[in-house]
């Protein structure tokens, strides 16, 4: 018996120190800093409820990505999730970029989080797993729930997407400053 306790407290230790991902790929899929930490609380209280059920032997972290990007499904589903709600960039988000320590950074940040926005749920969090938080396509493909070719496709998609609004964007600004 007190090898399943220190197990659970190892797992919870484990936990505490994933939340920054976590909130990270929660502030992806619900696009509003809120409703992420919401979708975050609401996850590891289904994590820690169902500890024994974490199979020994696989990735943890995979394990709470999958809950969250169920949960964040079946919150969709529930109409729980509004669509003018995803659009809207909020005001701490902004503020954040504009920390940044210089112009250039703070235009491509903000162009790549407007470019993020435009992609379709599956092809952004098939790319935050990816891109953002290292998973394999093996690893992405069942937290998702999918094939691992049905990942590699949502990711090429979205790269070809997001370099094109990317491109288009800098190429704006650049004709711009020639015209001033």
């Amino acid at each position: 018996m007190k090898k399943k306790e220190a197990r659970r407290e190892i797992l919870k230790g484990e936990l505490v120190s994933l939340l920054p991902r976590l909130r990270r790929f929660a502030r992806s899929l619900a696009r509003d800093l809120e409703m992420a930490d919401d979708l975050v609380q609401e996850a590891c209280e289904r994590a820690l409820g169902r500890l024994g059920q974490f199979q020994e032997g696989t990735r943890f972290d995979s394990w709470l990505y999958r809950i969250i990007h169920t949960r964040w499904i079946d919150w969709v589903r529930k109409g729980k999730i509004q669509s003018d709600h995803l659009a809207v960039v909020s005001s701490k988000i902004r503020s954040e970029a504009a920390e940044a320590d210089s112009t250039i950074r703070l235009d491509r940040a903000l162009d790549l989080k407007r470019a993020l926005k435009t992609l379709p749920e599956e092809h952004l969090a098939a790319i935050m797993l990816v891109c953002v938080e290292g998973n394999s396509y093996a690893e992405a493909a069942e937290i998702m729930g999918v094939p691992p070719g049905t990942v590699a496709s949502r990711v090429a998609r979205a790269r070809t997407v997001l370099g094109r609004i990317i491109f288009h964007r800098q190429q704006h600004v650049q004709r711009s400053s020639r015209n001033v």
